[in-house]
């Protein structure tokens, strides 16, 4: 939609450019020749506003929506990223009580038995 309205804006800036650099109301373009009386010229005028009207109209609606779309996907990765710290810490917490348990003398189940020779 941006590209559409980036062409539109081009093409209308090309159109006002083409009446300014002609000196009479005799236009020349793509080897045919148009000769505009004043309401003719008006109604030129008016399509070449619209499509410029159009053009920015759609430049600034894909800019938003380019916009909300990299907003999504930046919070979307921030949530991601906080999923993942949040694993890592469960992480490190689980492994320092493995290591507790491992370091404490104490009555632990191994394999269904205690480990301190008891049934």
């Amino acid at each position: 939609m941006t590209l559409l309205g980036l062409i539109l804006v081009l093409l209308a800036g090309g159109a006002v450019a083409l009446v300014l650099t002609e000196e009479t109301t005799r236009y020349i373009l793509f080897g045919y020749t148009f000769e505009l009386n004043h309401v003719q010229m008006f109604l030129a005028g008016a399509a070449t506003a619209a499509l410029l009207i159009a053009g920015l109209w759609m430049l600034g609606s894909g800019s938003r929506r380019m916009a909300r779309r990299r907003r999504r996907l930046r919070s979307a990765r921030a949530e991601a990223s906080s999923k993942v710290a949040r694993l890592e810490d469960e992480k490190r917490e689980l492994e320092r009580k493995l290591e507790r348990e491992e370091h404490d003398p104490g009555d632990r189940l191994v394999a269904g038995r205690r480990d301190d020779g008891m049934p």
